[in-house]
């Protein structure tokens, strides 16, 4: 294939991306879905034409990485924080918590009860369908009224932390002892100071940089320090989400030190320019890493009866402990963001992080899909009926 031809079919792949998102805007129907069956046709494709196309694992986890980076960034970007959001943080922190341990607990016995593997394997498989995806949420709730959309922000971006800190603690602890907790209350301890000192660094480094091109240097840097906290086993997303906040709302903090040391005349103009470039690259990386998860599903596994079986039984897993749990500690959220619970990017990096011999017999990618298009479709319906219940304008 010569290279003006792969530069046609990526660009042509982009604009299907563009167009689906369009579609999604008007009809509430994730963009998402679409990549990944138009990732299953290009499989079929190749297939077809014999082509022979090497091993997308190692690629798919790096732009899973960067694409979660980018989303959460994203979404941290568009947050304006006050007093006055405390009481729904709070809300958002509890929800996601007991939702993820709940949905784990469900989906861990479902695996328990139709298989014999113990318990350990079955807590391991079912924490990746337990976290709720910024990567679709966020994207998908760009229309609703400006107090949920805030909450889906907060949540979803609260369960991907949360779920990779608990996927973590249960990866490389088979079983819960006073060593396993210390460690773990240090690396959080350790990751927030961490968090605390690059944020304010790297705020002082955008003050200072005077060369025309530093957003993607300043990029380039958080991707850095995520990934080598990551090699350390930290929860290195609490960087990103961290520094999204700081700098939407850097202008806000009116200590003099504070200040004198991080305000600048261009403070604003460069928060303008960092959300619009997060954006975009949050489009481009989302639709090539949901193109490949697509490209990868072995589509002969969908049409077997036990994968679609176990796949509805995970989804009545999920939205059986969110609504319960949401009526008991975000009541005040009505009751179409209780649909608004899809799985995708972080359920698949979750997914393939667990060690082949660990893996669950029963769970592949197949049920992933399944998992994924039917929560999707949930959050769908969910989309058009706040639609139908806001008026025009509302979400702005």
């Amino acid at each position: 294939m010569s290279p003006y031809t792969t530069l046609i079919i990526l660009c042509g792949l982009v604009i299907f991306s563009y167009l689906f998102d369009l579609f999604a805007k008007r009809t509430r129907f994730p963009s998402v879905v679409l990549l990944m069956v138009l990732g299953i046709g290009i499989a079929l494709l190749t297939k077809y034409l014999h082509m022979e196309v090497g091993d997308t694992s190692k690629l798919l986890a790096v732009l899973g990485n960067v694409g979660l980076i980018l989303i959460v960034l994203e979404g941290a970007l568009e947050i304006h924080f006050d007093k006055g959001k405390v009481a729904m943080l709070k809300r958002a922190f509890k929800s996601a918590l007991f939702v993820l341990l709940g949905t784990g607990l469900l989906i861990a016995v479902v695996l328990k009860v139709l298989s014999d593997e113990g318990w350990y394997v079955c807590i391991l498989n079912a924490l990746p369908f337990a976290v709720i995806s910024s990567s679709i949420a966020i994207p998908s709730v760009a229309h609703m009224r400006k107090k949920d959309r805030e909450f889906v922000i907060y949540e979803s971006s609260l369960s991907d932390i949360l779920g990779i800190v608990v996927f973590d603690f249960v990866l490389y602890n088979d079983s819960v002892t006073s060593k396993s907790i210390l460690g773990l209350g240090f690396d959080i301890s350790a990751i927030a100071m961490i968090s605390v000192v690059f944020c304010l660094g790297l705020l002082f480094i955008m003050g200072k940089l005077k060369h025309h091109i530093k957003f993607f240097l300043i990029m380039s840097v958080l991707v850095m320090v995520y990934a080598l906290a990551k090699q350390f086993h930290l929860s290195s997303l609490i960087i990103v989400l961290a520094f999204g906040l700081l700098l939407n709302n850097a202008d806000r903090l009116h200590n003099p030190i504070f200040a004198r040391i991080f305000h600048y005349p261009k403070m604003g103009a460069d928060l303008d320019q960092m959300k619009t470039l997060t954006a975009e690259s949050a489009f481009l990386i989302r639709t090539f890493f949901f193109l490949l998860f697509g490209f990868s599903i072995n589509l002969p596994e969908l049409a077997r009866l036990p994968v679609l079986a176990l796949g509805a039984f995970m989804i009545a897993a999920i939205y059986f402990a969110r609504i319960g749990v949401m009526e008991l500690v975000a009541k005040e959220e009505r009751p179409h963001v209780q649909l608004i619970a899809p799985r995708g990017l972080i359920s698949i990096l979750l997914f393939f992080s667990i060690p082949a011999v660990h893996a669950h017999p029963l769970v592949g990618n197949g049920v992933l899909f399944v998992v994924i298009l039917c929560s999707s479709l949930l959050m769908s319906y969910g989309l058009v009926k706040a639609k139908k219940e806001e008026p025009e304008g509302v979400g702005a």
